[in-house]
């Protein structure tokens, strides 16, 4: 049996939003239809998922991956820094 890899090909740094997606980095005109998120300093973050949820993750270690689809990171309510959106 073969192991999948998963890769990823883009990769940019999260700016902490309140009102405002991250942004689709192969097209500013093509919105952002989710991405996973590496945290680099750990703390909680709230972020909005791509079915709407507004959720925060409690206490999240840092240099771990949220395998989770993600459209915004908030500012408020999230504490962990150093952030990376991935596609």
């Amino acid at each position: 049996m073969a192991n999948q890899k998963l890769q990823i090909n883009r990769a940019v740094p999260v700016v902490l939003s309140d009102t405002v997606d991250i942004p689709n980095p192969g097209s500013l005109e093509t919105p952002n239809e989710g991405c996973v998120l590496y945290v680099g300093t750990g703390g909680d973050l709230r972020v909005l998922t791509v079915a709407g949820d507004d959720v925060t993750f409690k206490n999240i270690y840092g240099g771990s991956f949220l395998p989770i689809q993600v459209l915004r990171v908030f500012s408020t309510g999230t504490v962990a820094s150093d952030i990376v959106a991935l596609w």
